[in-house]
């Protein structure tokens, strides 16, 4: 069975971070699987691939803090660079010939890139299952149904995909409401509630060990995702373990991200220089073994951090970015309402509000949500081959009937 994965990188690590543990954890799970995952993220080669897994890399676009999409590396316009990853995905279609079709977030792909190739699946492929998958929250409801509208992702809904997934629950946030799906495309809908993380490759004593971590020391992980937009929370932490009591029982390993600007990364070495408590790392492929280790986490809000933090059962308090869209805000609050971290808004980030914040009795990540969604997933899409698999037989046997010898 073959499977096509578009991931939609157009900003940060988020989501192949995700689309890469959905791809290991069906290949761990269906037998005789194939999965070819399309991208645009420039540090896709920093992961560890599972057997079966490859990938095609498209020339990166980026989203940028503004919203407004770009070309970050070639010296290429926006339409033309469209066109190109257009063309690369519609070949990879049209050659691989997948059962399935699993679409990130957006219905037709960013800036529309996947339009001909959904042509070419309901004329060409009928058989071919084309699943959208979505995370617990897009933007605000005001943005998002403004955007489905325009660019007419309902209808396409409607018209091409057999099935929508939602990676998260309606206790936390529900799309079908808030983004106002017709009776159609609820029907197609499925909640499969948050993706569960495994553990970490290393165990926490490896970790403190590495990190020279003694059993008297709290260890604080600051994490700001991919790191675009990650300078002001790590500054201002670097502030506010400056007002720690007792600062030097307290060390910190900030993970900068692979995509903060140079400038930025070199400020803030500059800075953890002056403590010698504070290790600086780049990036990570095994985020959870260090989620594991730590006492405390600070970090945005982003989906993949958020799961990892509550699988871990870990204190963390946690800053939202509010822009480009309102995603990590919405679902801080949220989660924050259940009692599962605190959440300081970007508004009102000082270090002193920061110190506070990690001093204070934090409020630990009870496992209470459904965090199956994985497992779920696996399911759905397993049936989806299978039926695909079965009406691709049975087209053939009719196409090809057996004469009797005579």
């Amino acid at each position: 069975m073959r499977m096509l994965v578009y991931s939609h990188d157009a900003y940060g690590l988020g989501n192949i971070r995700r689309m890469l543990a959905i791809c290991e954890h069906l290949l761990q799970g269906i037998p005789e699987l194939s999965i070819l995952l399309l991208s645009g993220s420039p540090m896709l080669q920093g992961f560890r691939l599972p057997k079966g897994l490859d990938y095609i890399k498209l020339p990166c676009l980026n989203r940028g803090s503004s919203g407004e999409v770009a070309v970050k590396y070639l010296g290429m316009g926006v339409e033309e660079t469209v066109r190109l990853r257009s063309q690369l995905i519609l070949s990879a279609a049209i050659n691989f010939q997948p059962d399935l079709f699993l679409v990130d977030k957006k219905p037709y792909g960013l800036k529309n890139e996947l339009a001909d190739t959904i042509h070419y699946f309901h004329h060409q492929l009928p058989q071919s299952k084309l699943v959208l998958l979505l995370r617990d929250i897009l933007d605000s409801p005001e943005v998002t149904i403004a955007d489905w509208r325009k660019n007419g992702y309902y209808t396409a809904i409607e018209r091409f995909y057999h099935q929508v997934l939602i990676v998260g629950t309606p206790e936390v946030f529900d799309p079908v409401t808030e983004y106002q799906f017709c009776h159609v495309i609820n029907r197609k809908t499925r909640y499969c509630g948050y993706m569960g993380r495994k553990p970490g490759l290393k165990s926490p004593k490896q970790i403190r060990n590495e990190l020279q971590v003694s059993p008297e020391e709290k260890l604080i992980l600051v994490t700001p995702g991919g790191g675009e937009d990650g300078y002001e929370l790590v500054a201002t932490y670097l502030a506010a373990i400056n007002l720690l009591a007792e600062a030097h029982r307290y060390k910190s390993l900030i993970i900068s991200g692979p995509e903060m600007p140079i400038n930025q990364k070199q400020m803030l070495l500059e800075l953890a220089d002056k403590n010698p408590q504070v290790q600086v790392r780049e990036f990570t492929d095994d985020l959870m073994s260090y989620i594991q280790a730590a006492d405390t986490i600070v970090s945005m809000a982003g989906y993949n951090t958020v799961c990892e933090i509550i699988c871990a059962n870990k204190p963390a308090v946690i800053i939202p970015r509010s822009h480009p869209s309102k995603e990590q805000l919405i679902r801080a609050q949220r989660m924050a309402e259940l009692g599962l971290f605190s959440v300081i808004t970007p508004e009102n980030l000082q270090p002193s509000t920061l110190q506070k914040a990690l001093v204070n009795h934090l409020p630990v990540s009870p496992v209470n949500l459904n965090m199956e969604g994985l497992d779920k997933l696996k399911s759905y899409i397993a049936l989806l081959l299978t039926q695909t698999s079965c009406e691709r037989l049975f087209n053939y046997e009719k196409d090809h009937v057996l004469l009797p010898v005579p």
